[in-house]
């Protein structure tokens, strides 16, 4: 190696250090903003859905003990009149459900009722006259699967 001479002198390309994973790019912090907004947003929109569907999931228990408790008296079908008219009151507030008795009571369980209408009124109109009956005249799996029935259709 001569000292005279510069280019002996060059030492080779040397490369900058790597930058390193912090701080990073914009773009990686718009996309962790927009999908933490997500998140919240869509946890938001379920408490919300299951806030509004709550008194659909305690309908549900009630009857679910209204059948391990069947039997035809008019106590039970008192009971399960008033577990329908709390979930109508609910599904349908602008129609005022909890006043309704009698005759307004059954048109309005078989107009909100899903299907097959006309099958379902003797069984409506045994099940609701059966509150005040000493002797029901409803059958109490007939009411439960119509209870079942309108409630899966109420939204």
């Amino acid at each position: 190696m001569n000292p005279q001479d510069p280019l002996a002198q060059l030492r080779d390309i040397q490369l900058p250090a790597t930058g390193g994973w912090w701080p990073p790019a914009p773009g990686w912090w718009l996309v962790a903003i927009l999908t933490i907004a997500a998140v919240l947003a869509f946890a938001w929109l379920w408490r919300r859905q299951r806030r509004k569907h709550r008194w659909k999931r305690s309908a549900w228990s009630e009857l679910q003990q209204l059948e391990t408790n069947a039997r035809p008296a008019p106590e039970w079908f008192a009971a399960l009149n008033a577990l329908l008219k709390r979930a109508a009151r609910q599904s349908h507030p602008e129609k005022h459900p909890e006043a309704m008795t009698g005759q307004q009571w059954i048109d309005f369980l078989l107009a909100t009722a899903p299907k097959d209408r006309i099958a379902s009124r003797p069984v409506v109109e045994a099940m609701v006259t059966s509150t005040w009956q000493p002797r029901p005249g409803a059958q109490t799996e007939q009411a439960l699967a119509f209870a079942r029935t309108w409630l899966e259709a109420q939204s």
